[in-house]
C-alpha cells in the first residue's frame, strides 16, 4: 500500500519533536483529515463517506457509542462547544424516548427483544428512531452516556437540571432491571449476545461517575446503596471475566481476546495499572496485523474479498442473531484490520510514559503512533488522501480501506494520538533541558 505524501519525514526518527507534530497536525486538518461533520442536532453521522453506496450501509444514521467517543475526544482536545452540543442533543433524544426505559423497569415489556431497548442507532436529524430491526441491547453505549455526561457535569461544561437528572436515574434503574452484569448484550461490535466484560466495564464506569457527580454537588434523589451494590456487583463480575472479554462455555459466546477491551484502559480508566498493561500486551501480541488491529480472532465483518461476497445492503446488516452465513466467508487470517485502536494503544503507553519516563514506554507510544499514520489514505486511490478508514480489508490480496471511510471515530482517536504525543514530547523536551542544565 502507498503511503501518502507528509510534509515531515518521520520515518526512522527516534521521536518526532513537539514542533514536527504542529506541523503535521496542521496539515492534516487542512486536508481534512480531522473534519467532523455536524447535524442540525449537533450529533454526528457515523461516517462521511463520498461514494455514491454510502447510505446502502446505514452509516448516516447517528451511533451513540461512537457519538460518546467522538465527542469525548473534542470535549478533551479543547474543542468543548461541539462535544456539548452532542452530548445535549444525546441527552434529549433519551429524554424523547425515556419510556423505551420505564417499559423495561416496571416490566411492561421484556429486554429480551433488542427493539425494546433504548436505541443506540437513530437518526440523527430527527431525533427519531429508526424502524428498521437492529441489534439494540448494547449496554456500553448507553454506559458511555452515563459516563459521559457525569464527567461533563462535574466540570461545569453541562449545565444540571432537574430533567436530566431525573432521567441519569432512569439509566441506573434500567441497568438494575436488567441485571447488566450478567445480562447477555450485543456489545460494541453488534453481533452474537453473550455476557461481556467491556460492556460491564462501560456501565460501572458510568455508575461511578454517577455516584462521583452526586456526592460532589451533594444531590441525594437516588438511593446511594443501590449505586454501590450495582458498582460491587459489576466490579466482582468484572474480576472473574477479565482479562477475557468472555468466558461462557458456549464457543459463540467464549472470547479471549478482544480490542473492546482497550476502552476499559483508556479513556474510561477503571482498571489499574497491571490489568490494564494486560489488556494492551494480549490485544498488540494476539491482534495486530500489518496495518492496524483486528477486533477480534475470527471477525467475519469486511473479510477478505467482502466487497465481492456481499452486497452494498447486505455488507452492514444485522447479524446479531446468525453470524454463521457471514463467518463462512471468512480463511483464518484475513480478517479485517481495523484503525480505531492503534491510537489508543499510543494514548495508553503515553499517558504511562508521563508517570514512568521510562524509554520503553515512549518508544512503545510513538511506535503505535506510526503506525497510526500508516492508516491515513493514500494519494490516487480510490477515496481521497489522507482519510481515517473504519478499517482496511484485502481485495484481491491488496489491503485497501473499506467502503466506512472516514469514519468519525477513528478521526477522533488520531486527535487524541496527536495530543497525547505532543505532551510526551514536550515532557521529554522539558527532561532534556533540565538534565543539560549548568
Amino acid at each position: 500500500m502507498t503511503q501518502p505524501t507528509l510534509p515531515v519525514d518521520l520515518v526512522g526518527k527516534e521521536s518526532p519533536t513537539s514542533e514536527d507534530l504542529d506541523r503535521l497536525r496542521q496539515f492534516l486538518t487542512d486536508q481534512g483529515t480531522f473534519h467532523f461533520p455536524t447535524l442540525s442536532s449537533g450529533l454526528f453521522s457515523a461516517a462521511a463517506a463520498e461514494n455514491p453506496e454510502f447510505r446502502l450501509t446505514g452509516y448516516q444514521y447517528v451511533w451513540t457509542r461512537d457519538n460518546c467517543h467522538v465527542a469525548h475526544a473534542l470535549w478533551a482536545t479543547g474543542e468543548k462547544e461541539k462535544a456539548i452540543r452532542a452530548v445535549e442533543a444525546l441527552l434529549e433524544f433519551y429524554d424523547r424516548h425515556r419510556q423505551k426505559f420505564l417499559d423495561i423497569i416496571e416490566g411492561r415489556v421484556t429486554p429480551y427483544d433488542p427493539m425494546h431497548r433504548p436505541h443506540i442507532r437513530f437518526d440523527g436529524e430527527t431525533l427519531s428512531e429508526v424502524d428498521v430491526r437492529w441489534a439494540h441491547a448494547q449496554n456500553d453505549a448507553l454506559g458511555y452516556t452515563l459516563w459521559l455526561v457525569c464527567k461533563l457535569l462535574q466540570s461545569g461544561d453541562l449545565t444540571p437540571n432537574v430533567e436530566r437528572r431525573d432521567l441519569l436515574r432512569l439509566f441506573a434503574q434500567y441497568f438494575q432491571a436488567i441485571h447488566f452484569w450478567e445480562d447477555e448484550d450485543s456489545g460494541h461490535w453488534e453481533e452474537t449476545r453473550k455476557i461481556e466484560a467491556s460492556s460491564i466495564g462501560m456501565v460501572v464506569a458510568g455508575l461511578t461517575e454517577f455516584r462521583s457527580y452526586l456526592l460532589q454537588y451533594h444531590i441525594d434523589f437516588i438511593d446511594t446503596v443501590l449505586l454501590n451494590d450495582l458498582i460491587d456487583q459489576g466490579r466482582r463480575t468484572l474480576q472473574e471475566i477479565l482479562p477475557a472479554e468472555c468466558i461462557q462455555p458456549d464457543p459463540s459466546q467464549n472470547r479471549r481476546y478482544d480490542a473492546a477491551l482497550l476502552f476499559l484502559v483508556y479513556p474510561l480508566n477503571l482498571v489499574d495499572d497491571a490489568m490494564g498493561l494486560q489488556i494492551v500486551n494480549d490485544v498488540v501480541e494476539n491482534l495486530s496485523g500489518p496495518i492496524g488491529i483486528r477486533r477480534y480472532l475470527g471477525d467475519s465483518y469486511w473479510c477478505a474479498n467482502y466487497r465481492d461476497l456481499l452486497s452494498a445492503e447486505v455488507r452492514t446488516s444485522d447479524f446479531s442473531d446468525d453470524l454463521s452465513s457471514r463467518d463462512q466467508l471468512l480463511k483464518p487470517g484475513e480478517e479485517a484490520q481495523w484503525c480505531i485502536f492503534d491510537p489508543i494503544v499510543s494514548v495508553i503507553w503515553g499517558r504511562r510514559y508521563l508517570k514512568s519516563r521510562s524509554a520503553d514506554d515512549f518508544a512503545r507510544q510513538w511506535h503505535h503512533f506510526q503506525r497510526s499514520l500508516k492508516h491515513l489514505t493514500p494519494e490516487g486511490g480510490q477515496v481521497p488522501a489522507y482519510r481515517l478508514p473504519e478499517s482496511y480489508f484485502l481485495e484481491q490480496g491488496d489491503w485497501v480501506p473499506n467502503d466506512i471511510c472516514p469514519l468519525l471515530w477513528t478521526q477522533a482517536n488520531q486527535l487524541l494520538a496527536f495530543q497525547a504525543m505532543k505532551e510526551s514530547c514536550l515532557a521529554r523536551e522539558a527532561d532534556s533541558q533540565t538534565q543539560g542544565a549548568p
